[in-house]
């Protein structure tokens, strides 16, 4: 079935339905919340008879000038409604368990996929973010869509953080004539970009400590353990913690770069980045996944977390003695 056939099929089951809910995945990256108050947007002004609500358990503070997402509302509520799912790859990921309580489930995904749960899906693997998607969702059905100001903004703001400022392997001629499509409705870009890049001065001088305590594996592999110390140190949100793994991405003969993160809990945070190699198979080895060279997994322990290095080190080492013209 083409993508144009899994539009039609998400636009006529939304067509269908009085009442539509709308998820996304937990820790909310600006994809995830960009498409889904996108999305809520551009069909709340072309069906303002329409119950559309945005339901999530968690939030996101680096977000939080994109505006706030709907109250709870009660278990009943979601009986008779459509939920839609957003760039969320399994169910384990979404942040509102409730989207059990739907009739009926849609998926929306860019992510390589690992699960099927909705009964109607649409995914695009090569899509740069799924506000691209959504952004294409309202281009192919434009005469009957109507796309705001409000909208444009959450989208576009998705597309920039999902491409990395649109430097990623998956940005394309038609990402870039999408995002034009978002330009054209006089968001504010400098606004948007300030909200998204500018850091408190604390966040500077953690990055000069950052750059101090990375490591190089042998074969080039860049890492990062922000412990629970830096984090206090710092007065570190997760989020901030998490970006860490940006501090890492411009080292030359490093094609992979991690960032753990303690969340205090047991558990460490992983954040995997890679230029050139593949390295979602390594995150589904160790309780992740995502995309070919930006993805997410979860370890236990240190010794877990130093098996990853190494097979992550054994991972580019591979790819070096296989592979020319990589810097």
């Amino acid at each position: 079935m083409s993508n144009i056939d899994n539009m039609k099929k998400v636009l006529d089951k939304i067509k269908e339905n009085q009442k539509i809910i709308i998820f996304r995945h937990f820790r909310p990256d600006g994809d995830a919340v960009g498409s889904t108050k996108g999305l809520q947007a551009i069909l709340k002004a072309t069906y303002p008879e329409k119950e559309i609500y945005l339901q999530n358990a968690d939030f996101s503070n680096y977000l939080a000038f994109l505006g706030k997402e709907d109250e709870p509302l009660p278990n009943e509520a979601y009986a008779d409604a459509l939920g839609i799912v957003l760039d969320t790859a399994t169910q384990e990921r979404i942040s509102n368990k409730k989207y059990e309580l739907c009739k009926e489930l849609i998926k929306i995904d860019h992510h390589i996929p690992v699960q099927s749960y909705g009964a109607t899906e649409w995914v695009e693997e090569e899509r740069s973010s799924t506000c691209e998607m959504i952004a294409a969702f309202y281009d192919t059905f434009k005469d009957e869509l109507k796309l705001t100001k409000e909208a444009a903004t959450y989208i576009f703001t998705g597309m920039v953080t999902d491409s990395g400022r649109f430097r990623f392997r998956d940005v394309s001629g038609e990402t870039m004539r999408l995002a034009g499509l978002m330009l054209n409705q006089n968001i504010d870009v400098e606004f948007i970009y300030s909200n998204l890049y500018l850091k408190d001065f604390d966040e500077f001088k953690f990055e000069a400590y950052a750059h101090k305590k990375m490591k190089i594996s042998k074969h080039g592999v860049a890492s990062l353990f922000v412990t629970k110390k830096m984090k206090k140190k710092f007065s570190l949100s997760n989020e901030q913690a998490s970006a860490s793994v940006s501090c890492m991405d411009s080292i030359k003969d490093s094609l992979i770069w991690i960032a753990f993160i303690d969340n205090g809990d047991g558990s460490i945070r992983v954040r995997l980045r890679s230029r050139f190699v593949t390295v979602s198979e390594l995150a589904e080895k160790y309780h992740g996944g995502g995309h070919a060279c930006a993805c997410g997994a979860t370890v236990y322990s240190k010794a877990e977390m130093n098996a990853l290095l190494a097979d992550a080190d054994a991972l580019l080492k591979e790819y070096k003695e296989q592979n020319q013209g990589w810097l």
